[in-house]
Formats: structure tokens, C-alpha cells, sequence
């Protein structure tokens, strides 16, 4: 109690002492940086990174490392319809994608191919119009540096920059992980029929180049850090925690600018989130065709996708059906791959 007791004492003394009382409002910038939202892993998830994220400042924006664990542990079960192989899919990435243009009940087509603009850092025409929202929160950032610039609040402008160190940090570390890894050994002019079983009851279908299709499927999207990596990521994180400190000093017009930004940025990278119906990675796109087709049997899908690929090892192996109703003519049974 005599240790509560002093603390107490400490307190008070610097409660009496200070000439500045404290601003609650000073908190909320440290707070909205640390809320722990995912729109920014996101992003990085589905998009990769770019030349913009260190001056994309958004909620959650430490979280961004964490993208590749935003499928939750879930490596679901793939058929090659062309062949009867049956294996998971091991890219995080991919995984998370297919997660949500899944519908569960439905079969989900996609397709993929080779992106218009190979450039790992300036996006395709097409990725530029879907990336407005990104575009607008960088010019959002800006606006708000130069606004308390102009204040004069050496304190806001500190914590803005701050946080675009942490957004450099991360975008180099990133960058230095996403290097294309293992897909494989190359099969160029043969194209590939993928069916994939997700949680949920959710069905997808990937048709397109095999070599294109290994790419987005195979190996792993964010390789392990190395021990530099681990370390700028722990300067980075630690950056974002000291921000709480620093935004005490702040002004009220500065405090609310930041907010401002932070809250309008979030809502602005999320909306564009919400409208991503397509996966760039390794100069490869993958996107949804038509709508998805909703199926009142999982039965019902087997048989439709058995008729079209001429074959049902595949799915005798992923359990869609049961071996004695399968056909007799392939004798050596499905292969399966794990």
C-alpha cells in the first residue's frame, strides 16, 4: 500500500505544479493511429504495396505486417480438374482473396491472367481507377502536414512525420519480402482448371495459364523476415507508440487536423477495400467473372463440375463424393497431394 500511497503523492505534486492542465483531446490522435483496425494490412494484402503508402496515413497503420495473417490460418483444399491432383493452396494472400469474393452455397468463377503493367511500383490504368479512394487519402495527408505547417505546431508536423517514417519502414521491409519465391517447375502454353473448397460452403473456380495460376496458388506471398526485417519492425512499431506521447504538445487546431485526417483516411482506404473484385501479385491478376451461382447441393455442383472436367478422381479425394458411387475406369484412384 505505502508503494500506491507515493505514486499517489507523485501525481498530485505534478498535477499541482503543471502550468498546462491536461488536454484530453490531445488523445486522440495516438488513439485513432492505434486503433486496431485492418484496413491498411488490406490493402497491402490484396494490392500489394506502392509507391504512395508512406503518405497514406491511416488507423491501424502499425497493423500492416499482419497481412499475411488475414486469412486466419485457413489453407483450403484444391483440385486440378485436368489432371485429378489435389492439393491446398499455401498463399496467404490468394487465400484471403478468395475469402471474400467466396459466397457460401455458390461457385464464384475467376480468372486469371497477366497484368497490363508489369511495374511492382506504378499501377496499370485500371488500378489507378480502382485505387481513387488511395489516391484521395494521399492528397488528405498532405493536406493536413501543410496545414499544421502553417499553424505553426511543430508538434503535430512531428507526429505526422512519424508516422510516415513507420509507413517508409514498413514499405521497404515489405518490399524486400515479397520477391517472387517457389512456384514449381514451369509448364508455359498449358492452361489450368482449378476448383478450391473454402470454409463456409464457398466454391471457387480459377481457369487460366498454368504457369500464372502456380504463381498465385503456390509458395508464399510475404517470405519469414530476416533479422534486419525484425528489427526496423520493431523501430517502426515503437515510433507509432511514442506518437502518444508527442501529440500531448499538440494544439487543439493540430489535434483536430490529425484526427480529422486519420478518420477520413480510414473510411476513405476502406471504401476502396470494399470494392476489390480482382488480386494483383507477381505481375498476375485474378479476378471474378459474371456472378456467383448459387447451387441447392454441394452434390449438384460435383456432378455438374465431374460432367465438364470428364473425370471425378478429384473429387472422390476432396470428398464430394463417395468412392463406391465413383467411376470404376480410373483404377489407380486419385492422387492427393498434402
Amino acid at each position: 500500500m505505502n508503494v500506491f500511497e507515493s505514486l499517489y503523492k507523485l501525481v498530485s505534486t505534478a498535477q499541482g505544479t503543471s502550468t498546462s492542465p491536461f488536454n484530453p483531446l490531445s488523445l486522440l490522435p495516438g488513439l485513432f493511429t492505434l486503433a486496431p483496425l485492418t484496413t491498411i494490412a488490406q490493402r497491402t494484402a490484396l494490392y500489394g504495396t506502392s509507391l504512395l503508402d508512406p503518405l497514406v496515413l491511416a488507423p491501424g497503420l502499425h497493423l500492416q505486417p499482419t497481412a499475411n495473417d488475414l486469412h486466419k490460418g485457413e489453407y483450403p483444399a484444391c483440385a486440378a480438374l485436368t489432371s485429378g491432383y489435389v492439393f491446398r493452396v499455401e498463399n496467404p494472400a490468394t487465400v484471403y482473396f478468395l475469402q471474400r469474393v467466396g459466397r457460401t452455397g455458390c461457385l464464384t468463377n475467376l480468372k486469371v491472367s497477366a497484368q497490363a503493367s508489369s511495374s511492382r511500383f506504378f499501377p496499370s490504368r485500371d488500378e489507378a481507377l480502382a485505387s481513387a479512394g488511395y489516391s484521395a487519402a494521399f492528397g488528405c495527408s498532405l493536406f493536413a502536414a501543410q496545414r499544421v505547417y502553417a499553424l505553426g505546431d511543430i508538434w503535430s508536423l512531428f507526429f505526422i512525420s512519424n508516422l510516415m517514417l513507420t509507413r517508409l519502414i514498413h514499405f521497404v521491409v515489405l518490399r524486400r519480402r515479397t520477391q517472387p519465391g517457389w512456384f514449381g517447375a514451369p509448364e508455359p502454353g498449358v492452361q489450368g482448371d482449378l476448383f478450391i473448397l473454402l470454409s463456409q460452403d464457398r466454391w471457387v473456380r480459377i481457369r487460366g495459364p498454368v504457369d500464372d495460376l502456380k504463381a498465385l496458388t503456390s509458395g508464399t506471398w510475404l517470405s519469414e523476415p530476416t533479422t534486419l526485417d525484425s528489427f526496423f519492425g520493431a523501430v517502426a512499431k515503437l515510433l507509432v507508440y511514442a506518437n502518444v506521447a508527442f501529440a500531448g504538445y499538440a494544439t487543439n487546431a493540430g489535434v483536430y487536423t490529425i484526427a480529422s485526417m486519420l478518420l477520413v483516411n480510414g473510411g476513405l482506404v476502406a471504401l476502396d477495400n470494399l470494392r476489390v473484385r480482382r488480386l494483383n501479385m507477381y505481375g498476375r491478376t485474378m479476378e471474378v467473372v459474371g456472378e456467383p451461382k448459387r447451387y441447392s447441393r454441394r452434390r449438384d455442383l460435383a456432378e455438374q463440375l465431374i460432367k465438364e472436367s470428364g473425370r471425378d478422381d478429384w473429387a472422390v479425394a476432396m470428398g464430394l463424393i463417395v468412392k463406391d458411387k465413383a467411376s470404376t475406369e480410373k483404377n489407380d484412384g486419385a492422387k492427393v497431394i498434402m
